[in-house]
């Protein structure tokens, strides 16, 4: 058993503080997201989803981004659930169909995501901002822009997120250097992939990412790796590790915080799920100079849905992690609880190790 700390005044940011980007909406939730120190402050970009309020029972209001007239414009279309006895109305996030091919399909995203900045002199108290940092536009992310990780290098901070449409999921990018312009580098990865880190250097003349394809018909959700010359070409994909037959990551694997170096190699945090959808964290040790190569990596989760505000919430049983800081030899991860509010553990790197079993 390692020790994980934490914060005690989890959870840091709950949906109740983040004020609605329009009127009609509320917040589902504020979770999952980036980290990185920005001069004198912790910056975390988070995904606020928001959703139509005042809605009657038996309804959905479906909000999405269009365009029109050259405009990206907000637009609900309303489902009734009685008069669509052919969707599958299960998954509070979403809502399903069956294809013609038999495959059961998204339909519609119950709710639109947005990006918003959090920042902190300490690491625990955030102050919010109270409006969208930036908002999903209708070309590449009319159904939303989720799970942002950033990715510091030299001057430029990378983010990449992923970018939904009735088309799928896609992983697309933002270049900042000061949070306050961004320039838009579009799809960087075609649907569906997701759970895309960055590493924050090049190794051995190329940059490496990790990313997470869906495949339709044969294979699993697992985790790959790919190299690029510019950060927007990726390519020499090779699979990197998959699902378990049973246990805590049996469903699918991937995403996580953006790699870090440590003496004994790159530690990479990363989500597994298990067949219930219940999310946990675990971590691997890379070779420092070829990052394909795991030396070690743990059995157990290191951090697992344990208390109240990770069972309960828009989607329990869920910790999600987007990003991680690694100072003075603590690990501080920030993560989702139950796919609605921020939370923060601290794990001391030597409880890492003992994790994986090699101290």
């Amino acid at each position: 058993m390692i020790k994980v700390n934490r914060c005690n005044q989890n959870p840091l940011i709950t949906p109740e503080e983040v004020r609605p980007s329009r009127d009609e909406f509320k917040v589902d939730g504020i979770f999952n997201c980036g980290v990185t120190r920005y001069k004198d402050e912790i910056i975390l970009l988070c995904r606020v989803a928001e959703s139509v309020k005042n809605v009657p029972q038996g309804s959905y209001k479906i909000p999405f981004v269009t365009k029109k007239q050259g405009r990206d414009e907000m637009e609900v279309v309303t489902i009734v659930q009685s008069e669509h006895p052919e969707f599958d109305y299960s998954d509070s996030r979403s809502i399903w169909r069956i294809d013609a091919q038999g495959m059961k399909k998204i339909t519609y995203l119950t709710s639109l995501s947005h990006l918003r900045i959090a920042r902190s002199k300490d690491g625990i108290y955030f102050t919010l901002d109270d409006h969208p940092t930036i908002m999903p536009r209708a070309e590449d992310e009319s159904w939303g822009m989720e799970d942002p990780r950033i990715t510091k290098i030299e001057d430029n901070y990378y983010i990449n997120y992923t970018s939904v449409t009735r088309h799928g999921a896609a992983t697309s990018l933002l270049i900042t250097k000061d949070f306050v312009t961004f320039e838009r580098k579009g799809v960087i990865f075609a649907p569906e992939n997701k759970d895309v880190t960055i590493f924050p250097e090049k190794i051995d003349g190329s940059y490496v990412a990790f990313n997470r394809p869906v495949p339709c018909s044969i294979g699993y959700p697992d985790m790959w790796i790919a190299k690029s010359p510019d950060l927007i070409h990726w390519g020499q994909q090779r699979h990197f590790t998959g699902v378990t037959e049973d246990g805590w990551e049996n469903g699918r694997i991937g995403g996580g915080a953006v790699p870090f170096r440590t003496e004994k190699g790159w530690i990479k945090i990363y989500h597994g799920a298990d067949q219930e959808n219940r999310y946990c964290l675990g971590a691997f040790l890379l070779d420092k100079d070829d990052p394909t190569k795991i030396i070690a990596r743990t059995k157990d989760p290191i951090l697992k849905p344990e208390t109240d505000y990770e069972k309960e919430g828009f989607f329990g049983n869920v910790v999600f992690t987007c990003g991680c800081l690694f100072e003075n030899d603590i690990v501080s991860i920030y993560y989702g609880a139950a796919d609605d509010k921020i939370c923060r553990a601290d794990i001391h790197i030597r409880e890492v190790y003992k994790a994986m079993q090699i101290l």
